[in-house]
């Protein structure tokens, strides 16, 4: 990737002036992981020659210390910055639990990763925020990054979890640009689709506040031989087209159904807990009496009553000596729960089972559009007594192209697919045929 960045500057360049200033002013810097691969860019540098490149052998999550048997990033954000970063990850790389490193990586809990660390399993985001954190500041020039991920870094994990808040983190400070949807088996070793996300903390006016997505599924050619699970490759000019595309594409008067541009908030969402009371088979709000499976304490009764907000009723099979009876406990919302029960069973030995009766109540999450109205949204959606609810205390963000760019297809008509069936029927009788005809 360097190599070929630097190789597309020096064809850019027009004169002899402009590639000796390439030659002299750009240099790369890398850092691989895999000992086979920084060999191998290693030679490629020395074949070509070039002086200006610095390559490493390192992880590049993890401080480096020079007593550490695993060697760290040695391009620190303390000392390096870059104006153009380039990154094709592994995907879900595991740097948590006994295979990864963990502890290493949490020593950046507070400086590089502070604004989230995802799940262990899945390494993705915290290479962008390895990038994101070497970025020159816009009055030096600024920063551009372009890095490879499959779909994971773009809508995992739950609101206020490490991957939404990091996704919160670029949306909110408006560092990314663009998103371009790839086609399917263009990698040897997978054949998911990826997405190349485009970042940038030098925005012009116009990109400012906007995301763009680009559909670029269909721009590939056919491999004339698999290798692998590559099938599919993009030519130069399926790489015109996007570019063409995410040039044309910031313009007001741009139409292309290809193209969408978003504003960062259009991203975020509302993670609402609703508690709502559910409804009979006649649609009336609903009461239940049923086993009470918690433990039958005074504490847990005055959560209960703290919950419904409403009369309870809880019929108690005790034993008081050698007698068992029944005895009823009636609560109302303002009673003084945990008192109340003390008395009724003071004397009670032991309680032998317990049912309750109590309205109806479901609680559950409910994940809002940002600047949707949520009192008119959980109206709307859920059509029953809402009793209460609560907003978390941060925007989630998950970005979803797939939904974006959804475009419906009519089913198959059944009529059609029943000839069809008979057609392949009819030929595979024919195919049974031949074979008896020739035994």
């Amino acid at each position: 990737m360097l190599s070929v960045a630097k190789e597309h500057l020096l064809d850019r360049a027009k004169t002899d002036e402009e590639r000796n200033r390439v030659e002299q002013f750009v240099t790369v810097h890398g850092q691989e992981l895999s000992p086979t691969n920084y060999a191998i860019c290693q030679a490629d540098l020395l074949i070509k020659n070039d002086k200006q490149a610095k390559v490493t052998l390192g992880n590049s999550l993890i401080p480096h210390d020079p007593r550490s048997k695993e060697t760290g990033d040695q391009w620190p954000e303390t000392k390096f910055k870059f104006n153009r970063m380039l990154s094709n990850p592994p995907f879900g790389v595991t740097w948590g639990g006994k295979d990864g490193y963990e502890a290493e990586a949490r020593k950046f809990e507070t400086t590089r990763y502070q604004a989230g660390m995802p799940r262990s399993n899945d390494g993705a985001l915290l290479f962008l925020q390895t990038m994101l954190v070497k970025m020159i500041p816009p009055s030096d020039g600024g920063s551009r990054i372009a890095i490879i991920f499959n779909g994971s870094p773009l809508s995992n994990g739950d609101c206020g979890s490490g991957e939404s808040e990091i996704r919160r983190w670029i949306l909110e400070n408006d560092w990314l640009d663009a998103i371009i949807m790839l086609p399917d088996q263009l990698f040897y070793n997978t054949g998911i689709f990826t997405y190349i996300w485009l970042l940038r903390n030098d925005k012009p006016a116009s990109h400012k506040g906007r995301v763009m997505l680009i559909d670029a599924r269909k721009q590939f050619e056919k491999e004339p031989k698999s290798f692998g699970n590559k099938r599919n490759r993009i030519t130069d000019a399926h790489r015109q087209w996007i570019e063409t595309h995410y040039q044309k594409g910031w313009s007001k008067d741009y139409n292309d159904e290809c193209v969408k541009i978003f504003q960062t908030l259009d991203f975020a969402f509302h993670k609402v807990n609703v508690v709502f009371w559910q409804t009979d088979e006649n649609d009336n709000p609903a009461v239940i009496a049923e086993t009470y499976k918690k433990t039958f304490s005074a504490a847990n009764v005055a959560k209960e009553l703290d919950y419904y907000e409403s009369d309870l009723v809880f019929s108690a099979k005790v034993k008081v000596g050698e007698e068992v009876k029944v005895i009823e406990l009636a609560l109302k919302p303002k009673d003084d729960a945990s008192k109340k029960f003390k008395t009724t069973f003071a004397d009670v030995d032991e309680i032998v089972s317990v049912e309750w009766t109590h309205r109806h109540y479901v609680e559950d999450d409910e994940y809002i559009p940002n600047g949707e109205n949520i009192e008119e949204f959980l109206k709307r959606e859920i059509a029953k007594p809402i009793i209460r609810w609560k907003d978390s205390p941060q925007l989630g963000y998950e970005i979803l192209p797939n939904k974006y760019f959804y475009r419906y297809q009519a089913p198959t008509p059944a009529k059609e697919l029943l000839e069809e069936f008979w057609q392949l029927e009819k030929d595979a009788e024919e195919k049974l045929k031949g074979l008896a005809s020739n035994s």
